[in-house]
């Protein structure tokens, strides 16, 4: 039967069911990741996007395209992690703008949505690469665009088919377009995704599917304290951990999510090979934890009292509503000019405080914080000028994408990758003068900052001329791997070695939590015993999964 419009109804259901086979194959499409460290979650943080618009798309009932339309770009927008998922809140943004005012979809709609979609993903991208969810993204532009102008057909499903085809088609493509997919052997990670989503809207579109049921607990969405009523939050502490398994364990994740749910609800659990990520709301965080024991060691272990901070939340914006009445200033100074930093560790959380830093955002590494995070972020830091400071590349269009959102405040993203670059970004700055002026300083003063990182390899490959095997640690810079070694130490020295020049002066160690400061002051000894003209500073950071963040200047 031919199908010439589509309307709300069967729009909110393709949505829902590409959310769900998304949400099903997350883990496979962080598994795509070609770069072996830990914190490869693609899939996780394209899930985490589209299931906060799906929550709020799940809400409606019998909605028109508009109200349709603010759910999904509203949801995925304030939702969205990492670069994949800004990418994809951008993509439904550029979609559901081109739609808006229409009560029916035919093909001349569809073909301009989808074309404008990938325009304005494109545009939220700073440097496009090629071979990526943009790829892939702009093959269902351009075929959509081909078939409007041949104006042949009229069939919605028969479009659909046509237009997917393509984009199956350019995410084969993806490893002739990028070279490390090509080593790897595998498709680009944010394109499966994109592909993944699709896959499961068109089994709506031609009927193969018939569950658009999205839950708010098990592995859906997470919805934070401040978002119900007291009375509303069933279970009351927020516990989130990360396990270091002992020992080969293939059932886990399955084995805790199942555990977990009997316990609590708004579970998130999320194995990479030897650590497991938990998320979990409960009555009793100590059986969470006393499970989690089980597999392994525990480390980054978080625990909030989700009905004290509602209630605190309460009399805060109360007191706010108060002030506001009264026509006074906010209970915390007001500032010209204040910073965020994203951190994960508590001793490099305590480096950015003692620079200045008002809001420290826990993220980082192994959980990207969501533009809503930053928002919240935002909203806490009573300034005119607020600079954030990401400090992680898959962090940066996130923190844009919360500059764009905000109305009343004067934004400003310093681009840093890391850690290093974002004390070095901090320390630069200068009081009195303008933030173009320091963004311009602290811009140039980070980057020449060299920065390096010894994490852990989760899978064996081979990659930059190097031979690595599982658990291997590796050191790099900027992505390229220049030390792999089975000893923690040793990849860290030769990683370091690499970085100095006639030009260094000053080297400093943040070491993490799996290692001791007698291991770290060791290695600042190894250095110093060839390098006698250095000076070595060796701080606590505390960072998970990373065992030294380092920088030379």
């Amino acid at each position: 039967m031919s199908i010439n419009k589509i309307d709300a109804g069967m729009i909110q259901k393709m949505f829902l069911a590409g959310a769900k086979a998304l949400e099903a194959k997350k883990e496979y499409i962080n598994e795509l990741n070609v770069f072996p460290v830990p914190d490869g979650d693609t899939g996780t943080n394209m899930t985490m996007t589209i299931m906060s618009a799906a929550k709020e798309v799940s809400l409606l009932e019998n909605p028109t395209i508009d109200e349709l339309g603010k759910a999904i770009s509203s949801g995925s927008l304030r939702g969205a992690r990492g670069n994949s998922g800004v990418i994809l809140s951008q993509i439904f943004r550029g979609f559901v703008k081109s739609i808006k005012g229409n009560s029916e979809l035919d093909v001349t709609v569809l073909g301009n949505a989808v074309g404008h979609a990938a325009e304005t993903a494109y545009k939220a991208v700073m440097k496009p690469k090629e071979g990526t969810i943009l790829t892939v993204a702009d093959a269902g532009a351009q075929k959509a665009r081909e078939l409007l102008i041949e104006g042949e057909m009229t069939d919605v499903a028969e479009f659909c088919d046509a237009v997917v085809q393509s984009m199956e088609e350019a995410l084969l493509q993806t490893p002739e377009l990028l070279p490390v997919l090509k080593q790897a052997g595998v498709v680009d990670s944010g394109g499966e995704g994109l592909m993944t989503f699709i896959r499961g809207a068109l089994d709506a579109l031609h009927g193969r599917t018939a569950d658009f049921t999205v839950t708010v607990g098990g592995n859906s969405t997470v919805v934070k304290a401040s978002t119900a009523g007291e009375a509303d939050i069933k279970f009351g502490y927020c516990t989130e951990y990360i396990i270091m398994l002992e020992r080969n364990h293939n059932a886990v994740e399955a084995q805790l999510k199942e555990y977990l749910q009997k316990i609590g609800d708004c579970v998130v659990v999320v194995a990479d090979d030897d650590i497991v990520k938990v998320h979990v709301h409960t009555n009793d965080p100590g059986l969470a934890i006393q499970k989690a024991l089980t597999y392994g060691s525990l480390t980054s272990m978080k625990i909030d009292n989700m009905r004290e901070e509602h209630n605190e939340k309460v009399i805060r914006d109360a007191g706010k509503a108060e002030v506001g009445k009264a026509g006074e200033e906010p209970a915390a100074p007001h500032k010209e000019v204040g910073f965020i930093a994203v951190s994960s560790g508590e001793g490099l959380s305590e480096v950015f405080k003692d620079l200045g830093a008002d809001y420290i955002i826990e993220g980082g590494q192994t959980m990207n914080p969501s533009t809503e995070d930053m928002l919240d972020a935002i909203a806490n830091v009573n300034a005119d000028s607020i600079f954030i400071l990401p400090n992680n590349g898959n962090i940066i269009l996130a923190a844009n994408q919360a500059k764009e959102l905000t109305e009343d405040k004067e934004i400003i993203v310093i681009p840093s990758k890391n850690i290093p670059q974002g004390i070095a970004a901090m320390i630069n700055y200068v009081n009195g003068k303008s933030n173009e002026e320091n963004w311009e300083i602290m811009e140039s003063e980070m980057q020449a900052v060299k920065s390096g990182q010894v994490t852990y390899a989760v899978r064996d490959t081979n990659m930059d001329g190097k031979e690595i095997k599982q658990g291997n640690f590796m050191g790099l810079t900027d992505k390229t791997i220049v030390s792999v070694d089975e000893s923690v130490q040793k990849a860290a020295k030769e990683l370091i070695e690499s970085m100095l020049d006639e030009n260094s002066e000053l080297i400093s160690l943040y070491y993490g939590a799996d290692i001791t400061e007698e291991e770290a002051e060791n290695l600042a000894d190894l250095i110093l015993q060839e390098h006698e003209e250095m000076d070595i500073e060796v701080q606590y950071g505390g960072q998970p999964i990373y065992s030294y963040f380092i920088s030379v200047e």
